[in-house]
């Protein structure tokens, strides 16, 4: 972190003592421990166009939920831009990701715990109340497909002309909309004293439709009959189709 950074950064929580690297958020971020007098923090910084673009959403969402305690999310501190990248500060929240917590887990049983523990903390936040702040006039599946177009044209994505094409003549009937993380991985929630508690990465947190996230939520264990199982015993609201489940995890988030 360079001398500025760290200047700009102090001017938001006070006089760093520590400053620990932390892994990488796949390809899309840098993330540091920054420890104050004030307490621990987290600096995540990214550097590329279409990063830097995620970074800033993540931001305004965090910034619009700070004062909304009905989402489990990190509380926003600060966001700053600079020419080579930009940097958000949020707070240092002390969990692991599900997807560590599976990989670290003893038995079966405790496994089929942590996934019925992500079924029910998914279904209590689709069935809070809409958020002023996130709604929009939009429809959410139509601007994803605008922005997979766009993502597309730059090549900035996986996905094909052909998948685009085919997800745009096989929209999936309408449900009701519902706030959605919008990428939600067993990557982006974190596991606390054994529960699922936290959503992070939350550039994508809207109202949309509920059925992308549980896709994304079960894409790891779709094949496995008790995990899947085990998540339905905590989530009891929709199951989403096995073409549903192709639409959205094997089809539109092949764009994102």
């Amino acid at each position: 972190m360079n001398t500025q950074l760290i200047k700009k950064v102090e001017e938001i929580i006070g006089v760093t003592k520590t400053i620990i690297m932390l892994d990488e958020q796949g390809c899309t971020s840098e993330v540091q421990k920054i420890i104050t007098d004030n307490g621990c923090y987290l600096l995540k910084s990214s550097f590329e166009k279409r990063y830097i673009e995620w970074l800033k959403d993540e931001a305004l969402v965090l910034k619009k939920l700070n004062n909304k305690k009905q989402i489990p999310v990190p509380e926003f501190y600060g966001f700053i831009e600079e020419k080579r990248g930009s940097h958000l500060i949020m707070s240092f929240e002390d969990g692991i990701t599900l997807t560590s917590a599976l990989e670290q887990a003893k038995s079966t049983t405790e496994k089929k715990s942590l996934i019925r523990s992500f079924g029910h903390f998914l279904q209590q936040f689709h069935e809070i109340d809409p958020i002023d702040s996130f709604t929009h006039n939009i429809d959410w599946l139509d601007h994803q497909l605008v922005k997979a177009e766009s993502y597309l044209e730059h090549g900035q994505t996986k996905g094909s002309l052909q998948l685009l094409e085919k997800l745009k003549l096989n929209k999936p009937l309408p449900v009701e909309q519902t706030v959605i993380h919008g990428d939600c991985t067993t990557e982006n929630v974190l596991v606390i004293n054994g529960e699922v508690r936290l959503f992070i990465d939350v550039a994508g947190m809207t109202i949309g439709d509920p059925r992308y996230d549980e896709s994304l939520a079960i894409r790891s264990f779709v094949n496995n009959e008790e995990y899947r199982r085990a998540f339905y015993d905590g989530y009891k609201r929709y199951k989403v189709s096995k073409e549903e489940f192709q639409y959205f995890d094997q089809g539109l988030y092949e764009f994102f």
